[in-house]
């Protein structure tokens, strides 16, 4: 035969075991991955998933190429267009786990389903790049084990054992990785920063950001992620001094409040009566505002504080930081204003809120120069006219302020510090927003105050001659159990999942789990690994001491590997093994098999010795041969016949 006419050989098929194996560890890829991808990818990846299944088990065989070249055309423009390119952690992961279904179109051998196996496990592993939180990375651990069970199917003379019997051997094989696993993650050098660039958009989200429009923080009070962990050194403070201060606005336009770098400047001065030290544990959030308990005294290391008394880090808070602070609960911030600052406590936009700027000019009217009456009667207003905390609020027109006061009557947070601040500026008071986090969960167990996006919160400073910027929280007026019991009170009436006290105290405490996850496996940086060696003396673990450290414990896990593979018994050949039991039942009548004998002669032998089965045992010996020398690798099924043969051969008397 000519090179041209050669056909190409043709693997090992495989069963229907292997077959639906390696279709739910694509399908478990797909759901691990189905919320990082487009709803319409997560449904058309799905029926194909489904689709193959059902075809592969009606009429094996592989898909025409004629569909598939133009499914992956098509998964790659699809691609192409919703991401704009197929680079970046987002389109990378879509088109990753697109061409893993794909690739189940064409799998019918052997090597097919390792392939795909490989290629689902690295698919795995791309789901930690969404999420690395301790539930995340116990689900990506459960997922691999139906891939270590499809690669087990494929040795030849597994038995068919029902659906958790398969997972079994892969649990073990998994645990006995573990105590490997944890020396290459203590002792592998780690990384100064990601290898995978900038964060994406989904990434950078971090709820509290530079600006705020009445309405826009709606989705933030609904997410239940940690924000941030603070430790205190004494008891806590009370549940109305617990004000994080991120962001002070100055900068009103008439519908939104933005924030005003102050550049390098001297921060505002303070006289302090009483002040409390603190340690924060903020979670990523991709900017440089760092959270502080009102009112700073001094920036951490690697930060800035600001004019206004915010603190800001000199680079963004990519992954975890800690930092330790020092704040004033009792204080005199900024006792006399300059008047550049009362320029910007007063401005207001021309034209805007006429009714607000008629009733404040009322109040300055009827009060004359207390400006303490006026915030108030400001107060008042909110607490007796009618107001109602929701988080869906009507929406507001041009002049927002006069339909929040005088038309709608609803809102959260951003509405009553907003509306409140207009209404001090219109009075002749200069007011300001601060926007950052209220309240928290007091963890007994973990002795730490857990703050959630869902705390996010803004107010409003006033200043008072002889008092100076003077915190006033509008809201509280409306619904003070958003300042003394939290945001989950507050909000309870709208959100009957989170007012749920048995859900709330079981998730709050599920958080003591995920602190220890942050701090011993994600926050376990470089700094902290060159620190590992501490308490053996060295001080300064490099990465030369690391290297030999992990060289040592590999060498000492190799040997005792093969310590326990050489002591154990040899792996069973269920060949040989159904071969030498057939032997044992010849012997028991008689027919012996001699040394240095082989298989063939010594089944004719015995079908000399038993004519009545000679047919039986010629057919014994033929797969025997067959199996043993004509296939790398037995075929399962042949393999499994030759096993129920020998195990229901029964051997008669031996012909003399």
């Amino acid at each position: 035969m000519t090179p041209a006419r050669r056909r190409k050989p043709v693997g090992l098929p495989i069963d229907t075991r292997a077959f639906d194996l390696l279709s739910l560890t694509m399908a478990l890829v797909l759901g691990l991955h189905a919320p990082h991808l487009p709803w319409w990818l997560d449904m058309a990846l799905a029926i194909t998933l489904g689709w193959r299944w059902w075809q592969r088990r009606g009429l094996s065989g592989r898909v025409p190429r004629w569909l598939k070249l133009p499914l992956l055309a098509l998964l790659t423009l699809a691609v192409i267009v919703h991401y704009g390119s197929i680079f970046g952690r987002a389109p990378g992961t879509a088109l990753a786990v697109g061409l893993l279904v794909l690739k189940l179109l064409e799998t019918e051998t052997v090597r097919d389903v390792r392939v795909g196996v490989s290629f689902a496990c690295f698919a795995l592993m791309t789901a930690l790049l969404f999420d690395q939180g301790l539930v995340a990375t116990v689900v990506v651990a459960c997922a691999l084990l139906p891939a270590l069970a499809t690669l087990r199917a494929l040795e030849p003379g597994q038995l068919p054992v029902s659906g958790p019997r398969m997972l079994l051997p892969a649990l073990a094989l998994s645990a006995a990785a573990l105590p490997l696993a944890l020396l290459a993650f203590l002792l592998v050098p780690r990384l100064s920063s990601p290898l995978w660039g900038a964060p994406s958009p989904d990434q950078a989200r971090s709820g509290l950001s530079d600006s705020m429009t009445p309405g826009n923080f709606t989705e933030l009070l609904t997410d239940d992620r940690p924000a941030m962990r603070v430790t205190f050194d004494g008891p806590p403070p009370a549940p109305d001094l617990r004000y994080f201060r991120a962001y002070v606005m100055w900068n009103y336009d008439g519908r939104s409040w933005r924030h005003i770098p102050a550049g390098i400047q001297p921060p505002d001065p303070i006289e302090v009566a009483s002040s409390i030290h603190y340690r924060i544990s903020l979670q990523p959030t991709h900017q440089r505002m760092l959270p502080t308990l009102d009112v700073p005294l001094a920036a951490p290391e690697q930060a800035s504080l600001q004019r206004d008394r915010e603190v800001f880090a000199d680079r963004p808070v990519n992954e975890q930081r800690e930092y330790r602070l020092s704040s004033a609960l009792r204080y005199r911030l900024q006792p006399t204003l300059d008047e550049r600052a009362r320029r910007l406590g007063l401005r207001l936009p021309a034209n805007f809120n006429p009714r607000t700027r008629a009733l404040a000019a009322q109040w300055r009217q009827r009060y004359g120069n207390d400006d303490a009456a006026i915030v108030r009667a400001a107060l008042t207003l909110f607490h007796d006219g009618g107001f109602r905390y929701t988080l869906a609020p009507a929406p507001l027109g041009r002049d927002a302020v006069d339909d929040f006061l005088f038309d709608t009557h609803e809102g959260f947070c951003e509405h009553y510090s907003s509306a409140f601040t207009v209404l001090m500026r219109a009075a002749g008071i200069p007011a300001r927003v601060v926007t950052g986090y209220q309240g928290g969960y007091w963890n007994k167990l973990g002795n730490y105050l857990l703050v959630r996006n869902s705390d996010a919160h803004a107010w409003s400073e006033v200043w008072l001659a002889g008092r100076g910027w003077v915190r006033v929280d509008p809201t509280g007026a409306v619904r003070p159990e958003r300042v003394t019991l939290g945001a989950a009170a507050a909000a309870g009436d709208q959100l009957g999942w989170y007012r749920n006290d048995w859900l709330q105290g079981l998730r709050n405490r599920w958080d003591i789990v995920n602190r220890w996850w942050d701090q011993g496996v994600i926050g376990f940086d470089a700094l902290r690994q060159r620190g590992l060696l501490t308490p053996f003396g060295i001080r300064d673990a490099d990465t030369a001491t690391l290297g030999v450290l992990l060289a040592v414990g590999s060498v000492l896990f190799i040997v005792i590997g093969l310590a326990w593979a050489l002591l154990r018994r040899q792996p069973r050949d269920p060949l040989r093994s159904a071969l030498r039991q057939l032997e044992r039942k010849l012997a028991r009548r008689g027919i012996l098999r001699r040394s240095a004998e082989g298989p063939q002669h010594y089944l004719s032998r015995a079908a000399r010795a038993l004519p009545d089965q000679r047919d039986e045992l010629a057919m014994l010996m033929n797969s025997y041969l067959e199996l043993r020398y004509a296939h790398d690798e037995p075929p399962p099924e042949s393999l499994r016949a030759f096993q129920r043969a020998v195990r229901d051969f029964r051997a008669v008397n031996v012909v003399k």
